[in-house]
């Protein structure tokens, strides 16, 4: 299974370097990655395989959300399940 990982917020040094340590750290595995600075902006979507977290998706999940919080930054973690759901046409 598959996770959908949105950062947004103002560009600092580590944000790429952090929300990946986390991931690493909780055992999703990040298979696909982009990222863009638009003037002081920063906006990232990771694809994430999660079938070997060592938490569980919900704890993954409000990890991400406090990492977020503490960095001044907003991210939002979807199963892909969920994101295929909501953008099926």
């Amino acid at each position: 299974m598959k996770a959908v990982i949105c950062v947004t917020g103002k560009d600092t040094k580590g944000i790429i370097a952090a929300v990946s340590a986390y991931c690493a750290e909780n055992g999703a595995n990040i298979i696909d990655i982009t990222q863009s600075v638009l003037q002081e902006y920063f906006a990232m979507i990771m694809l994430a395989e999660i079938d070997e977290l060592t938490v569980h998706f919900s704890a993954f999940v409000d990890g991400l959300t406090a990492l977020g919080k503490e960095r001044g930054l907003v991210i939002t973690v979807m199963h892909e399940d969920i994101f295929n759901t909501m953008h099926h046409v």
